[in-house]
C-alpha cells in the first residue's frame, strides 16, 4: 500500500478554521486557541437563535401588555377575548399595532371586552 502524506488535508482544516478566527485578539488567531473560541462562538451562535425568538415573543407580550392595560383590560383577558371573537392576529402584529396604530388596537380592545362580556 502507498504511503500517503496528509500534509495538504490538514492544512486546508486548519486554514479553514484560522479563516473563521479571523478578526479574533491575540492568540485566538493561533489553531488550538481560535478552533476552540470559534466552536464555543458556534455553540452560542446556535442556542441564541433559539434564544432570539423567546426574546421577541417576551417583548411583544409586554409591549401588548401595556397598551392593553391603557385601554382597560389586562393581557390574558385581551388574548381570551380576541379568541373568543375569532380573531387570529399572533402576538408580533398585535405589538406592532398597540405601538404604532393605536386606533385599530383600540378597536381589536373593544372586540375583546364585548366578547368578554357576553
Amino acid at each position: 500500500m502507498p504511503r500517503v502524506k496528509r500534509g495538504t488535508k490538514a492544512r486546508r482544516r486548519r486554514n479553514k478554521i484560522l479563516e473563521r478566527a479571523k478578526g479574533f485578539v491575540g492568540g485566538r488567531q493561533l489553531y488550538r486557541q481560535g478552533r476552540e473560541t470559534l466552536e464555543k462562538g458556534l455553540t452560542y451562535a446556535y442556542r441564541d437563535r433559539k434564544v432570539r425568538k423567546r426574546d421577541f415573543r417576551r417583548l411583544w407580550i409586554v409591549r401588548i401588555n401595556a397598551a392593553a392595560r391603557a385601554a382597560g383590560l389586562s393581557y390574558s383577558d385581551l388574548i381570551c377575548g380576541l379568541k373568543r371573537a375569532g380573531v387570529d392576529i399572533d402576538r408580533k402584529i398585535l405589538a406592532e399595532m398597540a405601538v404604532n396604530e393605536r386606533e385599530a388596537f383600540d378597536t381589536l380592545v373593544g372586540l375583546a371586552k364585548s366578547k368578554l362580556a357576553a
